[in-house]
């Protein structure tokens, strides 16, 4: 049984709507200080069977030991693959700061990370704040829902992103241009996850200026080949389905097969997000001493 979807959710025919345009917190915020080394950070992954997924996390974690030379970063997975978060942290000590490489701040967050936490008290960790909802991710998301389009098109234009063969003088500018987007998040039995995504979808509506819905595609409804369905059936065409997730795997693949114009690939290892993690790391360590 799955949870309703959060208050805001779009659950019917209600063609070119957007999802609430909730602010998030900007991540740009300008240091006058050196950038921290001193304490390790420790990436916080889901766990994925899939090589791919799990080779996306190492590159991404590259990514970010090449942005800041010096400074350890370690992983665990809070599941499935190894190393476990568990292990990870049993072979540490001392300060830590936990990077949750998460979308939404759900069970992982509110109970599996603490119980790992709790198996090593010679530990003292600050958790940092999930990644999602953030603009950051929506220019990501952009990305790649550029380069899903076989034309590669950069920018949106005039609101409605070409598809293909679209451009002054060929008369197929308004039929070849994506409509909406469908947001597919991995969802969540827990409504505060599944209302980050929502949140997240206005964010990657206020970034393309087209309709964008979330979805879900475990927990949660509607999921994306619902949604997809939904919007068909109100005469939006051209769709594209952005997957709001962290690397390739079995529900990238899922929502691949929903039944959209076109797919977008995960966020992956791209050099954005990696300034994000860092973000979150100098966030959590800025905190006064003794806040969550």
């Amino acid at each position: 049984m799955t949870d309703a979807p959060p208050a805001g959710t779009w659950t019917g025919n209600l063609p070119g709507q957007a999802a609430p345009r909730t602010a998030a917190p900007r991540t740009a915020v300008p240091r006058t200080s050196a950038p921290r080394t001193d304490v390790p950070l420790l990436a916080v992954a889901h766990g994925t069977r899939d090589p791919e997924g799990r080779a996306a996390v190492a590159e991404l974690l590259d990514l970010v030991r090449a942005l800041r030379p010096g400074l350890t970063v370690e992983l665990g997975y809070v599941d499935v693959a190894e190393p476990l978060l568990a292990d990870t942290l049993a072979r540490m000590s001392g300060p830590v700061v936990a990077v949750p490489l998460l979308l939404g701040a759900g069970y992982h967050v509110r109970e599996d990370i603490p119980a790992a936490l709790a198996t090593a008290p010679q530990v003292r960790a600050r958790v940092a704040r999930v990644l999602g909802p953030d603009p950051l991710l929506a220019e990501i998301l952009g990305e790649r829902l550029s380069a899903a389009w076989p034309n590669h098109c950069p920018q949106p234009v005039d609101n409605l992103w070409p598809i293909s063969g679209s451009g002054p003088g060929t008369g197929r500018e308004a039929a070849d241009r994506c409509q909406a987007i469908v947001l597919a998040a991995a969802g969540s039995t827990d409504p505060g996850a599944n209302a980050d995504t929502a949140r997240m979808a206005g964010i990657l509506s206020d970034h393309t200026g087209l309709p964008v819905v979330p979805s879900y595609l475990c927990a949660g409804t509607p999921t994306p080949a619902d949604a997809v369905a939904a919007l068909r059936a109100d005469g939006i065409r051209n769709i594209a389905v952005s997957g709001y997730l962290m690397s390739p795997g079995h529900f990238a693949r899922k929502a691949a097969a929903s039944g959209a114009t076109a797919t977008a690939a995960p966020l992956g290892a791209h050099p954005a997000l990696a300034r994000l993690v860092l973000t979150r790391y100098d966030e959590a360590l800025e905190r006064p001493s003794g806040t969550p």
